[in-house]
């Protein structure tokens, strides 16, 4: 009788791959509730932000300022400037406008958010004591004896994250019919306008992760020179590919690719047979075999999940990579042999063709093997008729 309560393969090496958080408690009037409510509360989605952002290789960057190490820095520092409006960005489409200078749609005035220079060096002082927050997080984490979080530092830091990048959204929200503008200025005819806002609203993203509020300057002139200069590598980029393919795309230049094609139809084909084969298990796999395959190829987490390693799988079952290896070949020598007789129909050919050659070569042997030797009275006559 299978136990209900034991997790499958799978679960076990999730639990493995999850963020593991560290036995040390949480101080009183934390927000985190306890290490057990923490564990319930991350979804899959948080645990992956949280994997990502423990990343050493993943360290956040921010722009510094004296004023973040000031005693309840925090408070003065979100409490300042007031309530700043956040603008309406539903009437930015700028691909399905009509784009003609006689016809094209005007923004009402009441849409528009224009920040003053004290209003953008508080979102910024903001957006970037928040990414400093989280810097320290990752910083006290990593230095930390068991290099794993808290529960109140994963909720800290998945916390302060989430408002760097509200604000982040905020700024750039603000300031998209900047993007709009220069592209409708610029005059490359050769890039596409979608592409070209495209590229805009990539650059003004990056401008908000470099400005630097504290040297005086209005962000939208440091966001016009980004956004002008990543339409120049645009251009650049659309000549150089112009270099290489001078002509569009003609359907009737291309050659039939019929066998391409077909090819790829027959192993789209021969994939899904040889999944069917294993979840039937008409291979006659055994359960060992069967948990192998799932696992190194992925038939049964589908495309959620990666494939595992040898390695991993053989931490499932409990034995050495090496052994994982040969399981693998062993069942698929089953698979491909079922596969051969089913669907490619190339067993009983061969078989038909082996009892042919085989029956060929008998009959080539039978004149020899049936020939007996003549008696002695016939050996007899034909010495007397030659005498």
């Amino acid at each position: 009788m299978i136990n209900m309560s034991t997790p499958s393969p799978l679960e076990q090496h999730r639990r493995k791959t999850r963020v593991q958080f560290s036995s040390a408690p949480a101080e009183a009037g934390s927000r985190s509730g306890g290490q057990r409510g923490v564990k319930r509360a991350l979804s899959k989605e948080d645990e992956k932000l949280l994997a990502s952002l423990l990343n050493p290789a993943n360290p956040q960057d921010y722009i510094d300022s004296p004023a973040f190490v000031e005693k309840d820095a925090e408070e003065a520092i979100y409490q300042q400037g007031g309530d700043i409006a956040k603008p309406d960005t539903s009437w930015y489409h700028p691909v399905m406008d009509d784009l003609s200078p006689g016809r094209s749609r005007t923004v009402k005035s009441t849409q528009q958010v224009i920040l003053t220079g004290a209003q953008e060096k508080v979102l910024f002082h903001q957006f970037n004591f928040a990414r400093f927050k989280v810097a320290r997080f990752q910083e006290a984490i990593w230095e930390s004896d068991t290099r794993k979080p808290t529960t109140e530092q994963a909720q800290e830091i998945l916390r302060w994250f989430r408002k760097s990048e509200m604000i982040r959204e905020q700024i750039a929200e603000t300031n998209l019919a900047l993007v709009l503008a220069m592209a409708k200025r610029t005059r490359m005819s050769e890039v596409d306008f979608a592409d070209l806002v495209s590229e805009g609203n990539m650059a003004l993203l990056r401008a908000v992760d470099k400005f630097d509020a504290g040297r005086g300057y209005k962000f939208s002139t440091y966001a016009c020179r980004a956004i002008l200069k990543a339409f120049s590598r645009q251009g650049m980029k659309l000549s150089k590919y112009r270099q290489r393919f001078p002509t569009d795309f003609d359907p009737k230049l291309e050659r039939s690719n019929f066998l391409e094609t077909k090819r790829a139809d027959f192993e789209r084909d021969a994939a899904e047979e040889v999944k069917r084969i294993v979840l039937e298990n008409r291979a006659d796999l055994t359960q060992v075999e069967r948990t192998v395959i799932e696992h190194r190829f992925g038939l049964e987490s589908g495309t959620e999940e990666k494939p595992m390693t040898l390695e991993q799988v053989g931490q499932i079952i409990g034995v050495t990579k090496e052994r994982v290896r040969q399981i693998q070949n062993k069942a698929m020598e089953k698979i491909r042999l079922e596969l051969e007789a089913k669907f490619l129909g190339t067993k009983k050919a061969e078989e038909a063709q082996a009892a042919a050659e085989a029956a060929a070569a008998a009959g080539q042997n039978a004149p020899q093997q049936h020939q007996q030797p003549r008696p002695p009275e016939e050996k007899f006559e034909q010495l007397v008729a030659l005498n």
